[in-house]
């Protein structure tokens, strides 16, 4: 009898993690879980170019573009996009047809300062 896995809790990430940098105490479950459920979402090639190109993008980030840049489906892409939008890394914003994103650096800067307070 194969056992299932264990599925991770649900948390709200749509604001930047909070809580003490890693090297500063020993993290609670909490705490542990939501540094790692965002890193999670970054532990993926083409999420980390995704949010590479996003940052990068000088007119439209849109999912369309960012799909005809990396070459795939626009689907597979707002897959990825949205992963990165569950853990508060990227925003998004519809108009019409089309959805821009844009990088939280609030909350990449917040994963920054947990992971190591003297990098940001």
């Amino acid at each position: 009898m194969d056992a299932m896995p264990k599925a991770l809790p649900i948390i709200d990430m749509r604001e930047p993690v909070c809580c003490s940098p890693v090297a500063a105490e020993a993290l609670d479950d909490a705490a542990a879980l939501e540094v790692a459920m965002r890193l999670k979402a970054l532990a993926d090639p083409m999420r980390v170019r995704l949010l590479s190109l996003i940052l990068n993008c000088d007119e439209e980030c849109t999912t369309g573009a960012l799909a005809r840049t990396v070459g795939l489906a626009e689907s597979t892409v707002s897959h990825h996009l949205g992963q990165l939008r569950n853990a508060g890394l990227i925003s998004s914003a519809r108009n019409g047809m089309t959805v821009r994103h844009i990088v939280r650096r609030d909350a990449l800067s917040a994963l920054c300062g947990v992971l190591d307070p003297g990098c940001c």
